[in-house]
């Protein structure tokens, strides 16, 4: 599944939004992926688990319906100032067999070799 998480307002999908979803795309091609569901939530929250759409997400990963969670950036989970919400949300998804695979390419280039 691909999570998105740009616009600071609702309404029409900014441009941040359909790079993200058009990133999300062509990761989940060139890697055999298939996207289910796009999830979206509008930035500004930082607990995760206070938006909607992540509560979406942590659903579908509690039901087994997903085998990933492909996002373009961290600060998409949760920003800068509040990482450890990130890193919580990232181990509750890996533990449940749902891991956070980043899709901006500097991000995803560099898991790879990790990985």
């Amino acid at each position: 599944m691909l999570y998105v998480c740009a616009d600071r307002s609702p309404g029409a999908p900014s441009e941040a939004t359909r790079r993200a979803e058009r990133e999300g795309y062509a990761f989940a091609r060139e890697r055999g992926l298939a996207i289910a569901e796009v999830v979206t939530d509008t930035y500004g929250e930082p607990d995760p688990v206070r938006r909607s759409g992540w509560r979406r997400v942590r659903h579908l990963a509690r039901s087994g319906r997903i085998t990933a969670v492909l996002v373009r950036w961290p600060s998409a989970i949760a920003p800068e100032s509040a990482c450890e919400l990130r890193h919580r949300e990232a181990a509750w998804l890996r533990d449940r067999g749902a891991p956070v695979r980043y899709t901006w390419a500097p991000l995803s280039a560099r898991s790879a070799r990790v990985g």
